[in-house]
């Protein structure tokens, strides 16, 4: 297995960090609930941290808006990965410490076409009406964070009642992508680190700087976490500067 040297570093620095802190001095397991808009990066990070750390980590991925809702219904977890509204509306609701609040890294809001399809041009919003008008179809997930992104920007665009018709609405990023890789939906709006990882797909690019929109990740530690040390010993591994080569590979990047 070739293993990059930035990951030997990085999995250095924690392991220096961890033994420094008396109250993790034995493996914990850690209780996760994340976004699937971080899940390629969490799931190359996490075995690291776990190498480095010997805790468990245990991640429970899928849309922000479900897992908040489950946080709210009294689901147990250590750290939560949500979009920031998400967060600090926990955050008021006391079920996220507000003093572990933690940003760590975003995507692009970006467009996902089929494979080996046609690329049409989104490179100004000028460009972008043209290519939403033309197209056959356009999918989004309802409560995902690209399809929160997508209804405020077609209010925007005035483009609502146009692209009514072609609309084809899902509950997962997962279902999107599998949409627009069989051809029924011409394209998909998902961030970029999402559609990185969909088969069947690829990224036509990300919405033009007059309109561009990004997913932020956010973490938080829950006031009754039964691992609250360890919890923010894997937030700060995530933070590490030796994690951006990651964040960049999977689509993301600091805020």
């Amino acid at each position: 297995m070739n293993i990059k040297p930035e990951a030997f570093l990085l999995a250095g620095l924690v392991t220096l960090t961890v033994l420094e802190q008396p109250g993790v001095a034995s493996a914990a397991e850690i209780k996760v609930l994340c976004s699937n808009g971080i899940k390629a990066v969490m799931q190359e990070l996490v075995p690291q941290f776990e190498q480095a750390t010997r805790h468990k980590v245990t991640v429970r991925f899928g849309l922000s808006a479900a897992l908040k809702r489950q946080i709210e219904a009294g689901e147990p977890f250590d750290i939560a990965v949500l979009t920031p509204p998400l967060i600090d509306d926990l955050i008021k609701q006391g079920k996220i410490a507000g003093d572990t609040r933690a940003t760590l890294a975003r995507s692009g809001m970006g467009l996902a076409i089929r494979a080996g399809a046609t690329k049409p041009d989104i490179r100004t919003a000028d460009a972008l009406k043209r290519t939403l008008l033309a197209s056959k179809s356009i999918s989004y997930a309802r409560e995902g964070a690209g399809g929160v992104f997508f209804a405020g920007l077609v209010q925007k665009l005035d483009l609502a009642d146009a692209l009514k018709s072609k609309v084809k609405l899902t509950t997962t990023g997962e279902e999107v992508g599998a949409l627009v890789a069989r051809g029924e939906a011409e394209l998909g709006v998902l961030p970029v680190s999402e559609i990185l990882t969909l088969p069947g797909v690829e990224v036509l690019g990300t919405f033009p700087g007059e309109v561009r929109g990004y997913v932020v990740m956010v973490a938080g530690v829950s006031p009754g976490a039964a691992q609250s040390a360890a919890a923010k010993e894997l937030i700060k591994f995530l933070m590490a500067p030796a994690a951006l080569p990651v964040m960049k590979k999977k689509g993301m990047e600091r805020g």
